[in-house]
């Protein structure tokens, strides 16, 4: 027997071992199964009902999903509780295209949240004001609280217009992600005639863990397809909590535990449900993550998907790890006590970092939602019509009934129907109120006219509390109490401003009111004292209270250093060049202005010195506007690169499949793709079979050796595919697995034989000997370094064969004798 077919004997054994292997170690099996025709549908194939906001098409689910994770990605929002993350998005969804401005009270907040309004004023806002994402301007309520927003939200404002960003959003995808969001968590509103909007999905779910909830069905709605289906993540997960928990918590960006927690609560109100796979044995195999709604609202259901899929609806048990309680695992109640955010045990929810208070016990989603202040019509933000704004009193909401009316409204005179309490004249919002008058008499539907700002804000008579700022202010006290609440509001944000810059840029940051103050007064002495400021506002904001640098160094104003208290060197400086520069006209002119009279020199050289400064601030102008036009066309250049790039991508993903043809594929569809990954291992696997059996010297061994491999490395891989019952198209894309454990299998195998070779063992003799004469004693030590060094040399042999193997197959193509291997 030759040598090649001793060693295609030996090769065929060890691929039959490992086809054993494979199928015992790394496919399910499923040979137990019988292929059965499937009966044609009884009618027309479902469509998706276009008026369903959770009917999405695959192009407008990837378009909102993209901004959605975009923002979610921010790093302002790295650790915060999921309440922010989704306020985040209730205000992105909100967000007129027009402005990018959301007007929005707190306790409306609050209900899309499903959080109290006290807990979102408290621990929602002031995140969101440090994030930096979202910049929130506030309107205090009647007892000081934050009642009016006005949020924009950055990134989205920042994004626009420029193109290809996941934030750049037209009107219409900011229409269809707030009606997505309605459908998902809308909190439902009664309106004033009566009709009743039912919450969304989720609406009803308030209190602790109601954000992380509503934000978890959102990201699933949006990652659902058709059929309702989730794909799930891949990898290894967690087996005690299942790929469905992991699937949400990567999501969410928590733990498996508090995925599973929170899939769990979504089961518990049939949001989502988790199916299983039946095998050819009847026993539960793969799971699957189903979101009903999304299948309903394109005309499906899940039992027709998993009907399709031979799978059945799993019941809880202790034996599924996805659906059994582990031992030790208490049932969670979702209503808990109110201690200030925390848990009674005062340890922090980690898995729900959005834990609230709970203000009411929680409801079934089939039971009618309490409904919310009546509105004019439609959801919420929608203007009030041309009827009272707010209502009659404050307590009107806890006792407004299903109806849409209220119990006081049934005992109370009639007098108290016309008016509000106490005499006060009917309002607007702080938020709706600060774009002062509007037109009155408006028809249904439009907003009212709205009082003048100041008016429903009560002015302060005193300095803020803030010590720095009452510090700053105090030389313009006179000019303060002129000011109505909001223009204080105004002051004392621009002076807090003033003074973070300040302390910034000072040695001494505590300096910085004190030094404010001095500013106010040098300014006040300029003006002639608080009498003759007209607009105390407008004079404290443009000139009291800014900086006014007269060189281009930022420590300056007026003249002297902020750090220093002294004359600004850098004014001296730009003094001293006009100076010079007023000398060395001076001395060229001189001749021009020897031949005028004494009387009319000065005139003639004041007008010799204002046409070189009219033509220094020509040729400076000139200047600005090159550079202006330089900066016109690298955005030009950039804007036609970009365009250039996209047009090139678009034509290259309607490139057709060089392999099969098929259009769109951008060069390569996916199955061809998976069958060229499976032709580069196969070629891995056989060279790294061939370059240690064969012998390198024989063209003829490696050629016949080479045939026999890949002809046995294919059928194996083709009956692995066939015994895991994967055919045609499908186990193209099972066989880059199957060949990529394969190589694995063969590159062991080839490295357990250089182990034991003569270069590998002498290597070690010689690093164990070597770290002995080091220290004797560290016997262990000298061990370990001789295994690694036979490992390193059985590596480095290997690489070498297999680069021989290369060398000598190139030789024989082109027609040269083979080298001789030592």
């Amino acid at each position: 027997m030759s040598a090649a077919a001793a060693s295609a004997a030996v090769l065929d054994q060890e691929l039959r071992n490992l086809v054993d292997n494979s199928l015992g170690e790394t496919l399910p099996d499923r040979s137990p199964r019988r292929l059965k025709s499937v009966p044609a549908p009884a009618g027309p194939a479902s469509e998706r009902s276009a008026g369903n906001p959770l009917s999405l098409g695959r192009d407008a689910r990837t378009r909102l999903s993209g901004a959605v994770h975009a923002l979610l990605d921010m790093a302002g929002l790295n650790g915060v509780s999921d309440a922010v993350r989704l306020a985040v998005l209730v205000l992105a969804a909100r967000t007129p295209s027009e402005t990018g401005v959301v007007e929005i009270r707190t306790r409306e907040l609050g209900r899309w949240l499903g959080l109290s309004a006290s807990y979102v004023a408290s621990s929602v806002l002031p995140v969101l004001r440090r994030s930096g994402v979202v910049s929130v301007d506030t309107a205090q309520g009647e007892y000081g609280q934050d009642d009016g927003l006005e949020c924009r939200v950055l990134p989205l404002w920042a994004a626009q217009d420029v193109a290809g960003h996941p934030l750049n959003l037209v009107k219409k995808e900011y229409a269809t992600l707030l009606r997505l969001l309605e459908a998902v968590m809308a909190p439902g509103w009664t309106h004033r005639d009566g009709r009743v909007t039912p919450a969304g999905l989720i609406g009803a779910r308030t209190g602790r863990g109601a954000a992380t909830d509503r934000l978890a069905l959102l990201l699933l709605v949006l990652e659902a397809r058709e059929t309702g289906r989730v794909r799930q993540c891949g990898g290894r997960v967690d087996i005690r909590r299942g790929r469905a928990a992991a699937t949400v918590a990567r999501l969410l960006g928590c733990t498996a535990s508090a995925g599973e927690r929170v899939l769990e609560r979504l089961e518990d109100r049939e949001l989502v449900r988790r199916v299983r796979l039946r095998t050819g044995s009847g026993l539960a195999g793969r799971s699957r993550l189903m979101v009903p709604a999304v299948a309903a609202a394109h005309g499906r259901t899940v039992a027709d998907d998993v009907q399709e899929d031979h799978a059945e609806v799993l019941q809880p048990e202790p034996a599924d790890p996805d659906v059994a309680a582990r031992p030790g695992e208490a049932v969670e109640l979702e209503t808990k006590a109110q201690v200030s955010g925390m848990l009674a045990t005062g340890k922090a929810d980690v898995a729900e970092p959005d834990a609230a208070a709970t203000l009411h016990t929680d409801h079934t989603h089939l039971v009618p939602p309490v409904p919310s202040p009546a509105l004019s019509g439609g959801f919420s933000g929608e203007g009030r019509g041309g009827e009272d704004g707010l209502p009659e009193r404050g307590c009107v909401r806890e006792e407004q009934a299903a109806d849409g009316k209220t119990a006081f409204a049934e005992s109370a005179p009639p007098a108290a129907e016309d008016g509000p309490l106490r005499g006060e004249k009917p309002e607007e919002s702080p938020v709706e109120e600060r774009d002062g008058q509007r037109a009155a008499g408006a028809r249904a539907g439009s907003r009212p006219k709205a009082a003048v700002w100041g008016r429903g804000q009560q002015r302060r008579a005193g300095l803020p509390a803030d010590l720095g700022v009452r510090v700053a202010l105090s030389p313009v006290a006179g000019l303060w109490e002129r000011l109505s609440g909001w223009q204080q509001d105004q002051v004392e944000a621009a002076a807090k401003a003033e003074i973070a810059r300040l302390a910034g840029m000072l040695t001494w940051p505590e300096t910085a009111p004190r030094l404010l103050a001095d500013r106010l007064n040098d300014r006040l002495e300029e003006a002639g004292g608080e009498v003759l400021v007209r607009d105390a506002m407008a004079w404290l904001l443009g000139r009291g209270i800014v900086q006014r640098p007269r060189c281009p160094d930022p420590r300056c104003d007026d003249g002297i250093r902020l750090d220093t208290r002294t004359d600004c060197p850098a004014c001296a400086s730009v003094v001293a060049d006009r100076r010079s520069e007023r000398t060395r006209l001076r001395s060229a002119w001189e001749p021009q202005l020897a031949s005028v009279p004494a009387p009319c020199r000065k005139a003639a050289y004041e007008q010799l010195l204002r046409e070189h400064t009219i033509l220094a601030e020509t040729r400076a102008q000139m200047r600005r506007e090159r550079a202006a036009d330089d900066v016109a066309r690298r955005r030009e250049a950039v804007a036609e690169r970009r365009r250039t790039q996209q047009a090139a991508e678009q034509t290259r993903r309607a490139a057709p499949c060089i392999e099969c043809g098929l259009d769109d594929a951008a060069g390569l569809c996916p199955q061809c793709a998976y069958r060229r990954r499976t032709d580069a291992l196969v070629r891995e696997a056989v060279d790294l079979a061939v370059a240690v059996r064969a012998d390198l010297d024989s063209a003829d061994d490696i050629s016949a050796l080479t045939e026999q491999c890949e002809t046995d490395t294919r059928t194996l891989i083709s009956e692995t595919c066939r015994a895991a019952g994967y055919h045609g198209e499908l186990a193209d894309f099972i066989a880059p697995d199957v060949a990529e454990r394969i190589v694995g299998e063969r590159r062991a195998s080839a490295l357990r034989r250089l182990l034991v070779s003569e270069e590998a063992e002498a290597e070690a003799n010689a690093v164990h000997d070597s770290a002995l004469r080091r220290n004797p004693r560290e016997r262990k030590t000298a061990q370990a370094a001789a295994e690694s060094a036979r490992r390193r040399t059985a590596e480095y042999l290997l690489s070498r064969k297999v680069g021989q193997l290369h060398a000598q197959r190139a030789r024989g193509a082109a027609g040269r004798p083979p080298l001789r291997v030592t």
